[in-house]
Parts: C-alpha cells; structure tokens; sequence
C-alpha cells in the first residue's frame, strides 16, 4: 500500500522537475512525471525485493531520489534532442 504513497510523490516531484527544466514547451506535458513515476515503481519494487522494509529511509530515498534525478537527465535529454531536431528540420526546409 505504501507504494501507492511513493508513486503519487513521485508524480507530484515530477510535475515540479517538468517546471523547473528550461524549454518546457518542446516537451509533452506528461512526460517527465510520467518517467518519475515509473523510475519510482522499479525502484520502489527493486527496494522491497531487496529486503528493505516501507519504514526504511533508505527505500524511500531510493524510490523518490531515483524518480528526481532520472526524470530530470531525462528532461534535460530529451529537450536537448528536440531542440536540435527541430533545428535541423528548420535547415531542411529553409526556414
């Protein structure tokens, strides 16, 4: 049940990652909290089968810390990467 709290944190850091990241418009909306949300799921997952119980710190730094700085390099990426396609595309076409 305490996976249910982890993953609901973890979307909410990954609306804040979202607004923080420069560039918000060249990327969905959904997306950052959507890889914060799954980061903190597999490690949340990874975390319990390890033995780590839902009272350990060490769970819930893992599960949330993960979701933030995965979610964020994956923010910073992705709209580096789009950023550059559009630019190339703009040369395509001349514009």
């Amino acid at each position: 049940m305490y996976i249910l709290l982890a993953l609901i944190a973890a979307c909410a850091l990954g609306v804040v990652v979202h607004f923080t990241i420069p560039q918000r418009e060249l990327r969905g909306v959904a997306l950052v909290p959507a890889i914060a949300t799954a980061v903190a799921a597999a490690a949340y997952t990874l975390g319990q089968w390890a033995g780590l119980k839902e009272s350990s710190v060490w769970l819930w730094l893992i599960a949330l810390g993960g979701a933030i700085v995965i979610s964020a390099a994956a923010g910073v990426i992705l709209t580096r990467v789009r950023s550059h396609g559009d630019a190339v595309r703009r040369a395509e076409l001349g514009v």
